[in-house]
């Protein structure tokens, strides 16, 4: 029996080897497989990102804070600071200052922050995440 070559120069492909026709839905298959993965890794990160955005807001409530402190004598001088220098939600936030004394004495404020983790499905599994920054100026009035 004399089998024509195909085009490629070779005759039939030998029994058992697989077909070219076989693996056309090997890449819908693969892309299937992979896609909720690299979705479930980009809600991660948006996460994280979001997470890093409010621990730089918190040091800067901090700084702010703590400039309010040194030149405001009032109790409540470091919270107010630190509410007007980040956009941060007022419900979860806490700010204390110590060690205010006379002009030319350091004062010590300490920011904390539940930062809210609402991306979808990464939220529920992380829960809030407890941020804190610190910072210290000297007194002027």
């Amino acid at each position: 029996m004399n089998v024509p070559p195909t085009s490629h120069g070779s005759a039939r492909p030998r029994p058992g080897a697989p077909r070219r026709g076989d693996e056309r839905g090997q890449a819908a298959v693969e892309l299937a497989l992979v896609l909720p993965l690299l979705a479930l890794l980009a809600l991660l990160l948006l996460q994280v990102a979001l997470v890093v955005r409010d621990q730089v807001l918190v040091v800067h409530a901090a700084r702010e804070g703590a400039r309010e402190a040194a030149v405001n004598g009032e109790p409540d001088a470091a919270r107010r600071g630190a509410l007007a220098g980040a956009p941060l939600d007022p419900g979860r936030l806490q700010a204390s200052a110590s060690g205010r004394g006379d002009p030319g004495s350091r004062v010590r404020v300490e920011v904390r922050y539940a930062s809210v983790t609402d991306v979808p499905l990464m939220g529920p599994l992380v829960g809030d995440v407890p941020l804190s920054a610190s910072a210290t100026m000297r007194v002027e009035r």
